[in-house]
C-alpha cells in the first residue's frame, strides 16, 4: 500500500464503524456475524463506491474473484520462536515445559518453534527433533531414540515395565522385584534390570525357582539370587523350617566394665541410693582411685543412660 492510499483505506473503517456498528448490539458472535453478512449483501456491497464509482459486490464478483487463488489446506499456524540449549538431560526447556533432542546436541543452542499443536527444534537448518506442545508446565515430552544406546536400554525397563516383566514369570519372582523397588532409600532399579536380563542365560523356570528359595529364606537380593544360580541350588528342595522362631531372645549382659567405654568412671553410689532412697550417680575422680567428686540424682539422666549405668555397675 502506497503512503497515500492510507487515508483511503482508514476511510473504508470508519464507514464500517458509523453506518454498521454504531448502535448496534449483539448477543454473541455468531449473531453479529449474520447481521453483518446481511448488511454487506444489501448495504454495502450494492451502495456506489466514492473512488471506482461502480457497486464492490457486482464489481468483485466480474474482475477480483478470478485471481484469488485457494486457501491452504491447513490452518496458518501462529508460531513462538525461542532460543534454547540442550542441556545434559537431552532437554530443551521453554515455558517451563521440557522437550527432548538427540544427544549429541548437548551443550549446543538451537531454535525452537512452539506452535498451537506442534513443538520443532533446529539446528541452524536442520531440523533434529519435533514433539506435541505440552500440556502444562512441568510436563516432560521425550523420545527415548534422542538418548545414547545406554541410558537407552535403562530408560524403556523403568520400574513397573520390570514388574510386568516379573510377574509374566512368576510369584516368586514377582515378589522379589517389588521388593526391591519399594526400597525408596536405595534405587535397586539397576539391580531389578540385571536379574531380569539373566533370564535369558539361564531361562525362567530357574529363575522362577531361585527367587523363591531367595524370598524363603529372607534374603531377596540380587546377590543371592545370582549365588543360588550359580551354586545350582535352585534344584535342591528347599526345608519345610519356619524362618522365624517364637522362641524368646536370650538375655545379653555386657562383657567389659563400664570404665572401658568412659573415660570418667561411673558407678551408682549404693549407699546414698539406700539413705534417700533415690537412685544417685556419682562420678569418680579422674585418679581412678574412686573418689566421689560429686553427685546428683540419676533423674537428671536420660532412662535409657540410668539403665545402662545400673546394670553394668550393680552393687
Amino acid at each position: 500500500m502506497k503512503t497515500h492510499d492510507k487515508g483511503k483505506v482508514e476511510s473504508g473503517v470508519k464507514y464500517v464503524k458509523r453506518n454498521f456498528l454504531a448502535g448496534q448490539t449483539f448477543a454473541d458472535a455468531g449473531a453479529a456475524n449474520e447481521r453483518v453478512r446481511r448488511w454487506v449483501r444489501e448495504v454495502a456491497g450494492v451502495r456506489r463506491h466514492g473512488t471506482t464509482q461502480e457497486a464492490p459486490l457486482r464489481r468483485f464478483e466480474e474482475q477480483e474473484r478470478r485471481t484469488l487463488i485457494p486457501l491452504p489446506a491447513t490452518a496458518f499456524d501462529l508460531v513462538a520462536t525461542h532460543r534454547a540449549k540442550v542441556h545434559s538431560d537431552c532437554h530443551v526447556v521453554v515455558d517451563g515445559r521440557f522437550y527432548s533432542a538427540p544427544y549429541r546436541w548437548i551443550g549446543q543452542i538451537v531454535d525452537v518453534y512452539v506452535g498451537q499443536r506442534v513443538v520443532e527444534i533446529y539446528h541452524g537448518l536442520d531440523l533434529i527433533a519435533t514433539h506435541a506442545v505440552a500440556e502444562k508446565p512441568g510436563q516432560r515430552t521425550t523420545r527415548t531414540e534422542h538418548y545414547p544406546e545406554g541410558k537407552r536400554a535403562f530408560l524403556e525397563n523403568g520400574p513397573e515395565t520390570c514388574r510386568e516383566r516379573a510377574q509374566r514369570i512368576g510369584a516368586g519372582c514377582g515378589q522379589v522385584i517389588e521388593h526391591l523397588l519399594s526400597d525408596r532409600v536405595q534405587d535397586r532399579l539397576r539391580s531389578v534390570q540385571a536379574l531380569l536380563r539373566m533370564i535369558e542365560s539361564v531361562g525362567k523356570d530357574r529363575m522362577e525357582a531361585a527367587c523363591r528359595r531367595a524370598v524363603h529364606y529372607g534374603d531377596p537380593t540380587y546377590r543371592r539370587i545370582k549365588t543360588i544360580l550359580s551354586a545350582g541350588l535352585d534344584r535342591e528342595p528347599m526345608d519345610d523350617v519356619p524362618l522365624e522362631s517364637d522362641a524368646p531372645s536370650p538375655a545379653y549382659q555386657f562383657a567389659r566394665e563400664v570404665s572401658a567405654f568412659f573415660p570418667q568412671a561411673v558407678r551408682v553410689g549404693c549407699a546414698a541410693e539406700i539413705e534417700t532412697g533415690t537412685p544417685v550417680v556419682a562420678r569418680m575422680g579422674g585418679n581412678g582411685e574412686g573418689d566421689r567428686v560429686d553427685s546428683f540424682p540419676t533423674a537428671d539422666l536420660s532412662p535409657r543412660l540410668v539403665a545402662v549405668v545400673q546394670e553394668v555397675t550393680a552393687c
